[in-house]
């Protein structure tokens, strides 16, 4: 697991041209091709992703509403909002970034904001955890009902988008051939295999014995 920042797999697009000029207006209808490689995570901010530009130069730290699919021209794609298209901020500063082949190329839509669907496909996801007991955890990565991950999309619009499982349901052809909205409830239980009411026998047997621990005896 990374600190702070993270390879991601590369993604030729466009970005809005006024993101590189601090958000000046007068680029407003302009782009510019790009290579988005890598990630930065910063606890209780949008992911911010790390470009590479045709001259050779390098940006950091442009939110997802930066960048547009590269086969679009940008009047053809809506400009929206990091907050349309990213729920929820990162829940640490140690990212985990991960391609599931379950998911790898597979359609889904996310239920935005505006109660409105949008449809897009799977790219990468990326998830969050504590990294060490020695550095005091005051995030929420762990916790099991604030815990999400960030499942990023490229939208048939054109954008990008960062979703959690709670905001997407997929398309898998052969599989998914129900059609309800999902009526789950919030994970809040801690999971642990170690209880105590058991032991394991008090001997150098490699094939030893699990007793139930008598609380009587003691």
């Amino acid at each position: 697991m990374a600190y702070l920042n993270a390879n991601i797999p590369p993604i030729y697009c466009k970005i809005r041209r006024e993101y590189l000029y601090d958000m000046d207006e007068k680029y407003k209808k302009d782009s510019r091709e790009c290579v988005i490689f890598g990630v930065s995570s910063i606890s209780g901010r949008a992911l911010l992703f790390n470009i590479m530009l045709p001259n050779g130069a390098c940006f950091w730290r442009l939110p997802i509403s930066a960048f547009f699919q590269k086969q679009y021209d940008r009047a053809d794609v809506p400009d929206m909002q990091t907050n349309e298209l990213q729920l929820w901020n990162c829940f640490s500063y140690w990212p985990s970034v991960h391609c599931f082949d379950w998911l790898a190329g597979i359609d889904g839509k996310f239920l935005g904001k505006d109660k409105k669907f949008y449809k897009g496909q799977y790219l990468f996801t990326i998830d969050w955890a504590h990294p060490e007991t020695n550095i005091l955890n005051v995030e929420h990565s762990e916790i099991p009902q604030e815990h999400k991950c960030a499942h990023i999309m490229q939208l048939e619009n054109g954008n990008f988008a960062a979703q959690p499982n709670n905001r997407i349901i997929w398309h898998v052809n052969s599989y998914t051939t129900e059609n309800e909205w999902p009526d789950y409830k919030v994970q809040t239980t801690y999971w642990d295999a170690e209880g105590g009411d058991w032991v394991t026998e008090d001997s150098d047997k490699m094939f030893y014995n699990i007793e139930d621990k008598d609380e009587e005896k003691m």
